[in-house]
């Protein structure tokens, strides 16, 4: 390619950069579309609609509640992975949806929750959207329907339930004893309408053409798709197992403040910028190419996350910050090759060829690890666990592109443009290997005796009764002390001035407050208030608070009426459920279970040796583990945010280890006759290393910054972050080449011992 051409190409490249970035920034047209602005933000960072239902049946289970809870919040899923459901006293459930700002639509769109049935009529009815008569026969219930969904089809397929043959059509699948209920009614009812009631009135009267056995069949006939979007809908919303009404809808602010997001973005830039200028000055024109794909990467992650309606939180910020650290990570190891070929004497042009290619298999091996976890975690995880592996698995995809195609696109073109001598690129000087193998037992002792010493101190707290985590509100629910105040105070002021005093009265820094738009009324929400029995579900007024003599809830009541003016007679207390609920909880379990175990058949698949994939995971579990206990030493509360911390930590440490486990998978290839095991994980350890140190300090700058200025919920966010930044360096380094050298030892003691009696 000739040097003008590549001139020119370059020039637009950068052009086409700056335009996909400003459409970032700025946006297109009057609604500024394709700006990062119009990213969906969840809860914590912008607020969105809040609204609460009670239950209208006279008597239930408590059984009967949980199902009609956890049923609702897969209905409510559908707005955001980021909502929450949780229960208030032992009749209402309230429901948070980020990113909606009108509580009215929403309400009407998430449907009045009512009963359910499929009914036949004994007689023949004129006109089927009538209100059905008393003579009719009930054959499924709302609780007999597993799932709802709006779909498209060319035309009838004759499966059940249909009116004319449309292309819109609703996919209903029943549950196990709907299915032979569903399997009688057809069986029965063959040509006739088997009609859908909801509260009282027909909402659909498809008609039975075949028997159904299999518990999943079609209602066509819709004349778009919106239509059976919200017959879908209905049918959802009507098979909770309780019929609720709604009582109350509102708009509520961010519950980290209208600050959080401001400082996090500028926190981030600024760390972004220092890893730039870091890149620039270490790697010269590669550093500054490396620049270009990056800020096109953080373009494109927006873009992406606002073409998939992704939401944006504290959890998805930390699937950005890893993302941003992989693809750093990336460009690291492409360059470092690129510096060892020049030191070898090799051409520059032959040296990017030679790095790129070498640098392939780490880079491409511990993206697709990471991204098995995230799809693992996709698609068996549920709230936060899936809004972060949605915005790191779209992290890991751009990345890769960004580093393996534009960097590399880019790099030959400066090559092309004259830029070829060596002093642009950097020559690797040559380092001694470091033995690091001798101080393996140290260091394995050490991380022994730190996560046996956290383990224990949690252990005797759990004793003591204040419990082996600080599990926080979201994981175990609390009491709600909901106020209306002569001031309209905003989410900010109650961060800064409400809840220190809170904080202080209880004992406890778990206090969160959550404020209406346009209202004066605050609801705070803390963990479960000594002396008061709370779960009864009953509300407690200002005569229970006094009956039950609680001091400290009184006192609270006391210190919210004099100092900031609460209206007395307005104090609603409640117990509320998690909004973190079992099953969130066991998703998350078996998710993060299925993806290590992913994780660890491609490692052995793709090293060929299981000693590497028992060592990766091992060492993920050491790095998991001294997090838990930093968790527990410094009782940092574990909400939302700590499942997306352990899920970084997860990703970030198996990257770092794939990097050095594939260092040492090729200098074995070329292991000279006199070298052994030990030299060969000390020399890849060594030479490794200053990708080690590189990115591990590039991925801290960025977290640190944010810790540095943002609000105190966001550093108590970063800082586990922090901690498990800097294990993940130090097992990489110091665990992982040891773990996998012993059992190569263990495993060459056996092979000898077996030669030995074959002789």
């Amino acid at each position: 390619m000739k040097k003008g051409l590549s001139s020119v190409l370059f020039a637009l490249s950068l052009i086409a950069i700056a335009v996909i970035a400003g459409i970032t920034y700025f946006g297109v047209g009057e609604n500024h579309t394709g700006s990062a602005k119009n990213v969906k933000l969840g809860l914590d960072l912008k607020g969105g609609v809040s609204i609460t239902y009670q239950v209208k049946n006279d008597s239930f289970t408590e059984e009967e509640f949980n199902d009609t809870k956890n049923k609702l919040e897969k209905r409510v899923f559908t707005y955001s992975t980021e909502s929450q459901v949780y229960a208030v006293g032992t009749d209402r459930i309230t429901v948070d949806i980020p990113g909606e700002y009108d509580d009215a639509k929403v309400a009407e769109e998430l449907g009045r929750p009512g009963s359910l049935q499929f009914v036949s009529d004994s007689g023949k009815k004129d006109d089927p959207s009538t209100e059905v008569n008393e003579a009719y026969t009930v054959w499924l219930n709302g609780t007999d329907i597993a799932d709802a969904q709006p779909n498209t089809q060319s035309s009838s397929t004759g499966d059940g339930l249909s009116t004319d043959g449309l292309s819109y059509v609703v996919a209903l699948k029943m549950t196990e004893e709907g299915t032979k209920k569903l399997a009688e009614a057809t069986l029965q009812l063959m040509d006739q309408e088997l009609a859908i009631m909801y509260d009282g009135e027909i909402i659909s009267a498809p008609v039975v053409s075949a028997v159904i056995t299999n518990g999943e069949c079609v209602i066509t006939g819709m004349d778009t798709y919106e239509v059976a979007d919200e017959l879908a809908s209905m049918i959802r919303i009507g098979s909770l197992s309780l019929e609720l009404e709604q009582i109350s809808s509102s708009v509520v602010g961010a519950k980290l403040g209208n600050d959080a997001l401001g400082s996090s973005v500028t926190a981030g830039l600024i760390g972004f910028l220092i890893v730039i200028i870091f890149m620039i000055i270490v790697y010269r024109v590669p550093g500054l190419v490396s620049s270009f794909a990056l800020i096109l990467y953080i373009a494109l992650e927006m873009l992406i996350m606002q073409a998939f309606n992704l939401t944006l939180t504290l959890p998805g910020i930390a699937g950005i910050i890893l993302s941003i650290g992989m693809a750093v990570d990336a460009n690291v190891i492409i360059y470092a090759r690129i510096k060892e070929e020049i030191a070898a004497g090799e051409r520059v042009e032959t040296a990017i060829k030679t790095g790129f290619k070498k640098a392939t298999s780490a880079i491409v091996d511990g993206n697709i690890t990471t991204f098995i976890a995230a799809l693992i975690l996709m698609w068996k995880g549920s709230g936060p666990v899936q809004g972060f592996a949605q915005t790191l698995a779209v992290g890991i995809l751009t990345s890769m592109f960004t580093a393996m195609v534009i960097s590399r696109f880019l790099m030959y073109l400066v090559f092309r443009m004259g830029v070829k001598d060596k002093k642009f690129y950097g020559a690797a000087k040559e380092r001694k290997p470091i033995n690091f193998l001798g101080k393996k037992n140290i260091c394995l002792i050490i991380s022994g005796l730190v996560i046996a010493a956290g383990l224990v101190f949690m252990g005797i707290k759990s004793a003591s009764g204040e419990g082996f985590l600080n599990y926080s509100v979201e994981f175990r629910g609390g009491t709600s002390v909901t106020a209306e105040y002569k001031e309209n105070y905003d989410i900010d002021y109650f961060n800064e001035n409400i809840k220190p005093v809170i904080q202080e009265i209880i004992g406890d820094t778990d206090v969160q407050g959550q404020c209406y738009i346009d209202s004066s009324e605050i609801v705070i929400r803390m963990k479960e208030l000594n002396n008061v029995n709370l779960a009864t579900g009953t509300d407690a007024t200002a005569t229970d608070i006094d009956n039950t003599e609680n001091q400290v809830l009184a006192e609270v009541k006391k210190v919210l009426v004099e100092q900031f003016g609460a209206i007395e007679s307005s104090f609603q207390t409640d117990y509320i459920s998690s909004s973190v609920s079992e099953e969130m909880k066991s998703d998350a379990i078996i998710s993060v279970l299925l993806a290590t175990l992913c994780m660890l058949l491609y490692i052995w698949m793709r090293f060929k040796d299981l000693k590497f994939a028992t060592s990766a995971i091992i060492a993920l579990l050491h790095d998991v583990l001294i997090v838990l206990v930093f968790y527990g030493v410094a009782r940092i509360s574990v909400d939302n945010t700590f499942i997306a911390c352990m899920l970084t930590i997860v990703g970030y440490s198996i990257n770092a280890t794939i990097v050095i486990f594939d260092r040492i998978r090729e200098n074995l290839e070329f292991m000279g006759p006199k070298e052994t095991y030990a030299d060969v994980v000390n020399k890849s350890i060594t030479q490794t290393l200053t990708r080690s140190l590189y990115t591990t300090f590039t991925t801290f700058i960025t977290i640190f910054m944010v810790f540095l200025l943002g609000v105190n919920s966001i550093r108590l966010f970063a800082m586990p972050l922090i901690v498990g930044i800097i294990v993940g360096a130090y097992s990489s380094v110091f665990i992982t080449g040891a773990l996998w050298y012993s059992m190569k030892m263990i495993s060459e003691k056996r092979k000898a011992k077996r030669a030995d009696k074959k002789e």
